[in-house]
C-alpha cells in the first residue's frame, strides 16, 4: 500500500475550520464575526477574555454573545466554546460544561504564560481531577504551550 498521492490530484477545503479563535468581548465581537463566518464553518472560541471563561455560565453567556453578533441569522457557523481549566475547575463543572452540547474543550493555559493568563493552572496535579472527567466524557483538552519560566 502507498502513501503517496497521484500527480494532479487535489484537494477542495470549501469551508476549513479554525482551531484557535478570538472573537473577542463587545461590540468587537461583530466585527470580528464578519470576517471569521466568510473564511471558517467553525472556530473555537478562546476562552481568555477578562474575566475569563471559567465556568459552563459564563461560556452559556459568551456563546449566547457569539450567536447574536453574527452577521446574519442564516449563517451556517458554528462557535466551538471551551472553559478555562483553572486550579479550581471541578469535575462536576466539566460534566455540567459538556451536558450544554456546545462547550467541546477546555483550554490549558500556564499561569502568566500570555495574555489573560493570570487565572492559569499553576500545579499540574491542582487539575487532575478535571482532567481525568474530561477523558470520562470525551472533552477536548486544548493546550497553550509556553514556557512561563526558565
Amino acid at each position: 500500500m502507498s502513501n503517496s498521492v497521484a500527480e494532479g490530484t487535489t484537494l477542495t477545503i470549501t469551508m476549513p475550520d479554525d482551531f484557535h479563535h478570538h472573537f473577542r468581548d463587545g461590540a468587537k465581537t461583530k466585527s470580528v464575526l464578519a470576517q471569521a463566518t466568510e473564511r471558517f464553518s467553525r472556530c473555537i472560541a478562546m476562552p481568555n477574555l477578562q474575566p475569563p471563561v471559567t465556568n459552563t455560565a459564563l461560556a452559556t453567556n459568551y456563546y449566547n454573545h457569539i450567536m447574536e453578533s453574527l452577521p446574519s441569522k442564516d449563517c451556517d457557523f458554528k462557535p466551538l466554546m471551551t472553559l478555562y481549566l483553572t486550579d479550581n475547575t471541578t469535575p462536576e463543572e466539566i460534566k455540567k460544561a459538556k451536558e450544554t452540547g456546545f462547550i467541546y474543550a477546555a483550554k490549558y493555559y500556564p499561569a502568566g504564560a500570555t495574555t489573560n493568563s493570570d487565572f492559569g493552572v499553576t500545579s499540574l496535579d491542582k487539575v487532575y481531577p478535571a482532567l481525568r472527567a474530561m477523558e470520562e466524557v470525551g472533552m477536548i483538552l486544548c493546550i497553550h504551550s509556553e514556557v512561563s519560566r526558565a
